[in-house]
């Protein structure tokens, strides 16, 4: 599971039937300490998240899994909205 931010949304005329009333966002991955970790990706959003907020997310095979499906053309879902995160600082 990953840290991101949501900074937008895919707006998609026709997508796979399989994610009919899913929402897909545009997520930037993050650190510990939501400092920018790599480029942007697309994730499917089973969660209701918005933009700005920081979201856990799963890649592979396992993004399918918050699906109601068994299959479906998916590499990361977003599966939960982060409302703080705790370090202990040294």
């Amino acid at each position: 599971m990953f840290f991101a931010q949501v900074i937008g949304t895919v707006w998609a005329t026709r997508k796979d039937e399989s994610l009919n009333g899913f929402k897909l966002q545009f997520i930037q991955p993050l650190d510990s300490r939501r400092q920018k970790t790599g480029d942007p990706i697309v994730a499917v959003d089973t969660v209701g998240a918005g933009p700005g907020e920081t979201v856990m997310y799963i890649t592979a095979r396992e993004a399918v899994i918050p699906l109601p499906v068994d299959f479906a053309p998916v590499d990361a879902s977003i599966v939960g909205i982060v409302d703080r995160i705790d370090t202990e600082t040294a």
